[in-house]
């Protein structure tokens, strides 16, 4: 690993013994190197740290940083970003599968078109066993060089996982850092758009994992996810119609802070009011995790075939 790695990955985790080796082995498998991999262990009770120490002691790309007590999924994400050294950043899941040349494909992309802020490739979100369950055609305007189409397509259309694309560090360290409302990884891609244009690789390479332990399912409520964000969202100072609120103006303040000209700026504030006052379309801002299953078809057999290491892993559950 050089001093300076062109690529931060950073991957918070808590207790993620059932897959952080399969994630492990599908990012240090790839076919781009040049990256460090920044874990940040939230004081997990199980056979994480394990997991990770062993890893650590066989790549020197991996950097394991443990917290003494569990912060919440919010501070963790934020904290892994302000450990990154890179030019270029990309969050990771300990539960979710890449295929061997997504970080190849994402990097050339941007070194192709300076005017990207952030690159991705098409997806699909699988089961605990890794095959396919909702394979997913993209469908946001995130390409346009128009901000306030970026921004209208995101409001209205049903969302993708941009969050976990490969995108400038510098521009992240422009943005409002993650919030933990209801919704906040809404606003926080929200606020990216405004900065510039995204890229969609066309091939599926990143493998959505759904699982009944994966944070969504565990805490189906509002206040339960935002209080998994961060513990400090729990009690009464913190009620639903507060968490909704938030969400409502992270949009807003997201508009105020970005680089847009007087005209770009009136168009999205116009977006957001016919978002807020209109009745939005079933399925808008929805998971594609958590619409109805597919059959995943022959889809299956390319999970085997793209992602690293999935034959002969070194790594296991703890």
């Amino acid at each position: 690993m050089t001093d300076r790695p062109r690529l931060s990955i950073g991957l918070p985790v808590y207790n993620g013994e059932e897959y952080l080796a399969e994630s492990f082995d599908a990012l240090l498998g790839q076919t781009y190197e040049d990256f460090e991999l920044v874990v940040s262990d939230n004081a997990s009770t199980d056979g994480t740290e394990d997991i990770c120490r062993r890893y650590a002691a066989k790549d020197s790309r991996i950097r394991y940083l443990r917290l003494p007590r569990n912060i919440g999924a919010t501070p963790n994400h934020n904290r892994v970003f302000a450990e990154s050294r890179g030019e270029l950043f990309k969050w990771a899941s300990h539960d979710d599968l890449y295929g061997r040349d997504l970080l190849r494909r994402c990097v050339e992309a941007l070194d192709e078109r300076p005017d990207v802020i952030l690159a991705h490739t098409g997806q699909a979100v699988i089961d605990g066993d890794g095959r396919v369950k909702v394979p997913y055609e993209y469908g946001l305007a995130t390409d346009s060089p128009h901000a306030p189409e970026r921004f209208r397509s995101l409001l209205f259309e049903p969302g993708g996982d941009d969050f976990y694309g490969v995108m400038r560090a510098d521009m992240l360290r422009r943005v409002k850092p993650m919030d933990s409302y209801h919704h906040a990884d809404r606003t926080f891609v929200a606020e990216i758009t405004l900065h510039g244009p995204f890229h969609q690789v066309p091939e599926l390479l990143y493998f959505r994992r759904d699982h009944p332990t994966r944070a969504e399912r565990a805490n189906p409520s509002k206040r339960s996810r935002c209080v998994n964000l961060d513990p400090r969202r729990a009690g009464p100072l913190h009620p639903t119609p507060r968490l909704l609120a938030e969400y409502v103006w992270g949009f807003t303040s997201a508009i105020r802070r970005a680089p847009l000209s007087p005209a770009d700026r009136r168009a999205c504030y116009r977006h957001l009011a016919a978002w807020m006052t209109s009745r939005v379309r079933p399925g808008a801002g929805e998971r594609v995790e958590d619409r109805a299953p597919v059959d995943p078809g022959r889809l299956t057999v390319s999970v085997d075939a793209l992602v690293a290491g999935r034959e002969g892993r070194t790594g296991g559950q703890a």
